[in-house]
């Protein structure tokens, strides 16, 4: 009996009775868990702040430019120092080309450099004179086409003072005689790029403008644009040299500027436009996949030429892809997936491998018979099997990514031309980027490297006339 009152008298202090009789004690009780959970709490957010200054020595100077991505906040983890040094070597290499050419060529299209002999070799002197030239009609190519890139890389001063001249300078009322599809992918591009990521409403005004004036050329009997127009006077036509017929890259590298545009102003006759090519080249869309590279702006037909991933056919079929992107990949844009993977079965047929390294390339096709050569505009294909591997099913994805990794070569020019800012760079900098910091869920980049918003499309594929 005592044993038990014993014990009894032993466990009364796990009762809640025992302190509810004693509301003193009861009080001693809470301030003591509170207490307690205090120094527990402060103690382990010491240890989290320990690890992030430790971080913070660790990273250097370079602390100050983390950037935390959405995906990577929850879990504190941090852009690797490398990447970081990385970055700024590209920003450095960035400020060194736009500081030349705001020096030299200020309000010009492209930075040139003169050799002092014409007979030594650029890679092999120093330059000696330097001035600008009006390679696009004095539209002021590299400042548009570098906005993005100069938005994208925090370099606001640059920035700024590039929108005030496209603000009070640009001007595109020249009598010149311009590439409807150069001046779509860099001009309306580069505009539409630096509206999005800006959303100042003085690149999307400057970008109607100049797509106004591109659009008499889609003004042929197929509604398959002419290649060239003067900017001034309109009068839309084709080179002499290619038959008069209009070129598969030149017609069908337009969609993802038209359509943004369309989405951004509310005004559907950019989309119809670019669309309708499409719909044009679907009546006559062959079974491999493979347009040849002039088509009659007459008729809408193919004529009779040389089928390539390179030069003059290169982009259309990037663009089939991206338009699927830019569609949010909805049933409206099916047709662009489905005709993109028709053609990759035909490109697939044209792949080839050297001997004895076994490197994979893709050959031209002329007619029935195949000309052994690759042309160095169709680097883009590895990327663009990248892009659209996603879509398909496991077994299709690895065929398609492991081709993408088995397609370099390069020719020192004495001009800066502009892409070398609007892609060269960018993409180099997006390179040791977070990839959340331009998501490909919500950018698409037109083939300039200009990256575009994607606004899903829920209705139906439209009915164009």
């Amino acid at each position: 009996m005592a044993r038990s009152r014993s014990s009894t008298n032993q466990f009364r202090y796990l009762q809640l009775s025992y302190y509810l009789k004693r509301p003193k004690r009861l009080a001693l009780l809470l301030f003591s868990f509170v207490v307690v959970t205090f120094v527990v709490w402060d103690r382990q957010t010491l240890a989290r702040e320990h690890e992030l200054h430790k971080l913070k020595n660790y990273l250097g100077d370079a602390s100050e430019d983390i950037h935390f991505s959405e995906p990577t906040k929850k879990n504190l983890v941090a852009d690797d120092p490398i990447d970081i040094e990385r970055r700024d070597k590209v920003k450095e290499a960035m400020l060194h080309a736009w500081t030349s050419y705001e020096r030299y060529a200020w309000g010009q299209d492209e930075l040139q450099v003169f050799r002092h002999n014409k007979y030594v070799p650029y890679f092999s002197c120093q330059p000696q004179t330097k001035n600008g030239i009006d390679s696009f009609g004095g539209l002021g190519a590299t400042i548009v086409d570098s906005l993005d890139t100069l938005y994208i890389m925090g370099l606001d001063d640059q920035f700024q003072k590039a929108k005030e001249w496209v603000a009070k300078s640009l001007d595109f009322n020249k009598d010149y005689e311009a590439s409807v599809f150069e001046t779509t992918i860099r001009v309306a591009g580069g505009l539409l790029s630096a509206y999005d990521l800006s959303e100042d409403k003085v690149f999307l005004e400057k970008a109607k403008e100049i797509v106004d004036r591109l659009l008499p050329a889609w003004d042929s009997p197929s509604g398959i644009p002419y290649n060239r127009i003067n900017l001034a006077h309109g009068n839309p036509h084709n080179p002499s040299w290619t038959g008069r017929n209009s070129i598969l890259a030149d017609s069908g590298t337009e969609q993802l500027e038209f359509i943004a545009l369309s989405q951004r102003t509310g005004d559907s006759k950019y989309q119809q436009k670019a669309e309708n090519v499409i719909t044009q080249l679907q009546k006559t869309f062959p079974s491999d996949g493979l347009l040849p590279i002039y088509i009659n702006p007459d008729t809408g037909g193919s004529s009779y030429s040389a089928i390539t991933f390179g030069a003059m056919g290169d982009s259309f079929y990037e663009y089939l892809i991206k338009a699927w992107i830019q569609g949010n990949k909805t049933e409206s844009v099916k047709h662009y997936r489905e005709m993109w993977e028709t053609s990759m079965q035909g490109l697939v047929s044209l792949v080839r491998k050297t001997t004895p390294s076994s490197f994979s390339y893709i050959c031209e096709k002329n007619g029935d018979s195949l000309s052994h050569k690759m042309d160095e505009l169709a680097c883009f294909v590895p990327g663009m099997l990248a892009l659209g591997s996603f879509g398909y099913d496991s077994e299709n994805s690895e065929k398609f990514l492991s081709l993408a990794k088995e397609v370099n070569t390069g020719v020192k020019d004495n001009t800066m031309q502009s892409f070398f800012l609007a892609e060269t760079l960018k993409y180099l900098y997006l390179l040791f980027s977070p990839p959340s910091f331009i998501s490909f869920d919500e950018w698409v980049f037109n083939t300039e490297a200009h990256p575009l918003r994607i606004v899903p499309r829920h209705h139906q594929r439209e009915t164009i006339r």
